[in-house]
């Protein structure tokens, strides 16, 4: 399984950041190839100071070794080591109406001291935030989610939904950290799921990632903004450094098996900024989309 994700990722890769590019019609992904000392590297592509896309990242990583004994105690095992693949990828656009997205497919493998597999789960999603709030792009980004989940349960958009509004979510300020999506995690083989009908349904959600976000670039990326408007996108990208810093699950994996920093921290905005005790104007657009994110919508 793991050869056939990887294999996956490596063309979901070249897929993305070739569409990606000819986006954004300036800049062009530079590519990193590092190598982790315990086992494994990964092939990182950033690309930056576009036309379209100020900072963003397509990174895919195969790493393994030793589980460290942090993780071992989070995951409840013992001298265990571990198998992880995965692409994951953030886009910070230009253009404050165009929204940030965030995307991550991933597989894991545990194993015992005699090289057995001990456990194997799938996990992933993608989520939108937006930084003015456009209902028909939230809409679209959820339809697509949904018609790639009702190909394979007619359950999975409505639970993975929800999971996605609870877990990207900054509790220290009481309110989401975008418009949502789909997040599921430890996707394991049950009576009604092998790992190949996971394997089928993780690569289903890959594969409509651009026809999720693309459609919204094309339409947004052109719009006119003014400072104060482009402003707000950077206190509104503070929120989403503080969620990947304090909360993230990803990050913290990274950081706790010596992965890679730079790739790991490429999810960081180029610009940020924290005003203290800031308040958007009443009845304001940047009100609106705040007083959203307080509460999780129904899109679709």
């Amino acid at each position: 399984m793991k050869e056939q994700f990887v294999a996956y990722i490596r063309h979901l890769q070249d897929s993305i950041t070739s569409k990606l590019e000819a986006i954004d019609g300036k800049a062009r992904f530079a590519e990193d190839i590092w190598e982790r000392p315990e086992g494994g590297g990964g092939r990182t592509r950033v690309i930056e100071n576009g036309a379209v896309f100020e900072k963003g990242g397509v990174n895919i990583s195969e790493v393994h070794g030793k589980l460290p004994e942090s993780m071992q105690q989070y995951f409840g095992v013992q001298d265990a080591d571990f198998f992880a693949c995965g692409l994951s990828l953030v886009l910070h656009p230009v253009n404050p109406m165009v929204p940030t997205v965030h995307a991550n497919w991933r597989y894991f493998e545990l194993y015992n001291a005699e090289g057995d597999i001990v456990d194997q789960w799938f996990g992933g999603g993608q989520d939108l935030t937006p930084y003015y709030l456009f209902e028909e792009d939230a809409k679209h980004f959820h339809q697509v989610c949904k018609d790639a989940c009702d190909k394979h349960n007619p359950e999975f958009y409505r639970t993975y939904k929800a999971r996605c509004d609870e877990y990207f979510y900054n509790e220290h300020r009481n309110e989401a950290r975008g418009v949502g999506g789909l997040f599921f995690d430890y996707c394991k083989v049950s009576e009604e799921m092998t790992m190949e009908n996971w394997y089928d349904f993780v690569t289903e959600v890959g594969n409509s990632f651009l026809n999720s976000y693309v459609p919204i670039v094309a339409k947004r990326k052109d719009s006119a903004f003014t400072k104060a408007q482009k402003d707000w996108q950077e206190i509104r990208r503070g929120r989403y450094v503080e969620f990947n810093l304090v909360h993230d699950k990803g990050t913290l994996f990274g950081l706790k098996t010596n992965g890679r920093i730079e790739s790991i921290l490429m999810s960081l905005p180029p610009t940020v900024q924290w005003k203290y005790d800031h308040h958007p104007e009443a009845g304001s657009e940047e009100e609106k989309l705040v007083e959203v994110l307080k509460t999780p919508k129904e899109w679709v």
